[in-house]
């Protein structure tokens, strides 16, 4: 991708899963790359700087403002600015709507949408006195179209599209850019444990293409929303998701 060489690229749960997909990514593209997350993230860094990448990891709870305000200081510290932030850290805990619990909701909404908003308001100042950055925040179908017993999650995934919205249309004219990625049913190492009867019965009769989604097709719009190819995409929502949901 033009114009990823280089950039320093701070991707929150960056230790597996699409997280980890999307930092690996960025490293091939010649990035620098900042593994932000709360699990061990020192395996995949160093996997980074045997293939002589530079690679930072930073262990980050992103509830929490000072762990987010120090996770942004060690990057700059260490690179010296943050050219892309991926909003990738997530949570879920289901239940139906009828048993619920406050703690269930509080949980979800302190990490996937004040998660997204505490990363985003700790890079913002960078970037802004940079006059350039990319923000991309994971959303999914889920937010796009409701899922039954996620209505918490729901909630988070479409709240980050209005917030990513009003970014865009707040800070274009300061040369930042907000988007968000819907990802649908993709086969990280948790969706695979699911007994392939139910993945056959459950899931993938509802997606068209057939088959689960790849981390590594995910990574790849990730990389392109932070080229240069896509200077003028500002403010949109993607799905990644097989047709499943047309």
């Amino acid at each position: 991708m033009r114009g990823l060489k280089d950039k320093v690229v701070l991707v929150t749960g960056g230790a597996s899963g699409i997280g980890k997909a999307t930092a690996l990514r960025f490293a091939e593209e010649g990035a620098k790359v900042v593994i932000a997350d709360f699990a061990d993230g020192l395996e995949v860094v160093n996997a980074m700087k045997a293939k002589n990448v530079e690679a930072l990891y930073v262990q980050v709870n992103v509830t929490d403002t000072d762990s987010v305000a120090a996770m942004a200081a060690k990057a700059i510290e260490t690179f010296g600015r943050i050219d892309v932030l991926v909003n990738n850290a997530g949570i879920t805990k289901d239940s139906m709507m009828k048993k619920m619990t406050k703690e269930t909701w509080d949980a979800v909404i302190a990490v996937n949408l004040t998660g997204v908003f505490n990363c985003t308001a700790a890079v913002l100042p960078q970037m802004l006195q940079q006059q350039s950055g990319v923000v991309l925040t994971a959303s999914s179908v889920v937010g796009l179209y409701g899922n039954m017993g996620q209505a918490n999650y729901a909630a988070t995934k479409w709240g980050v599209i209005g917030m990513t919205k009003s970014w865009a249309k707040e800070m274009a004219k300061n040369g930042l850019r907000f988007n968000c990625v819907a990802p649908g049913f993709i086969g990280t190492d948790m969706v695979r444990k699911i007994p392939e009867q139910v993945l056959k019965e459950k899931i993938l009769v509802k997606v068209p293409a057939g088959r689960l989604g790849e981390p590594e097709e995910v990574a790849a719009l990730y990389a392109f929303l932070a080229s240069d190819d896509a200077k003028f995409i500002n403010g949109a929502v993607i799905s990644v998701d097989g047709a499943c949901t047309i």
